[in-house]
């Protein structure tokens, strides 16, 4: 995905860090990157907020259960895969 504008740092380089960033994975420098990049972008925002919220739904119905240790990987690859499928 790209919103046809310049940017510092690439939209599908941000979108491919957003769940890192929302989990806080990221170093102070990606998390700096990827807030301007949100500043700037409002595709990438919309997109920001629909994996948010995603998450937040995710962690409110299945919070109680216990994860398997590879589900988020396998969920993350998926993702990855149809936003591939999509750019195509």
């Amino acid at each position: 995905m790209s919103c046809g504008n310049p940017h510092d740092t690439d939209c599908r380089e941000v979108l491919d860090k957003v769940y890192a960033y929302l989990d806080g994975e990221l170093t102070d420098g990606d998390v700096v990157d990827i807030r301007v990049h949100l500043d700037e972008c409002s595709p990438c925002l919309k997109e920001y907020d629909l994996d948010k919220a995603i998450k937040a739904l995710v962690a409110k119905h299945c919070g109680c259960d216990p994860i398997p240790a590879d589900l988020r990987s396998k969920v993350l690859a998926r993702i990855a895969q149809v936003r591939s499928e999509l750019a195509d």
